[in-house]
């Protein structure tokens, strides 16, 4: 009788996506962040209206900044709700690339947001993900939920998002 060791998938696939790998090649300054954030806008030229600067990126976590300037104001001269929503899109989607495996892929498949007060500054989106994306627990596809936070200068929550992800393999 022989043993047979079987090896059976493990609950996380571990595997650094292009898009993370990048981020982690560059300085971690602000020049890194800023060539990173200018390279971003070249793949998705639409996130460029919004002027974004990616300050923290890895798996589970990004952080994006968006100036207040006048391309983004609204009918009162506040940060307008949709560009808003286009920096919680801007964070989700970097969260994304940066968590998903590779043997992976994700869409985003909804949005929902609340507006929750005037947006007179430049905003501050933290996406997060609650649990790691795991490739085995995927299967055929499921959603994945990432929370955006979006806050002003002095801190406060003046947009909250989540976005509905549909992740499948590749």
């Amino acid at each position: 009788m022989t043993d047979e060791i079987t090896t059976l998938p493990t609950a996380r696939t571990e595997s650094v996506t292009p898009t993370y790998a990048l981020w982690r090649r560059l300085p971690q300054n602000a020049v890194g962040a800023a060539l990173f954030s200018i390279g971003m806008v070249a793949r998705v030229p639409y996130f460029g209206t919004i002027l974004p600067s990616v300050k923290e990126l890895r798996p589970g976590y990004c952080e994006v900044t968006a100036p207040k300037w006048f391309g983004v104001h609204n009918h009162i001269g506040t940060f307008h709700a949709i560009a808003a929503c286009n920096l919680a899109e801007t964070a989700m989607g970097m969260l994304m690339e940066a968590s998903t495996p590779t043997a992976l892929r994700w869409l985003p498949k909804g949005m929902s947001s609340q507006y929750l007060a005037k947006a007179t500054t430049g905003l501050r989106a933290v996406a997060t993900l609650s649990d790691p994306i795991d490739a085995v627990a995927i299967g055929d596809g499921a959603e994945v939920v990432v929370d955006i936070a979006i806050t002003d200068k002095a801190g406060i929550e003046v947009v909250h998002c989540a976005i509905t992800c549909w992740v499948t393999p590749k």
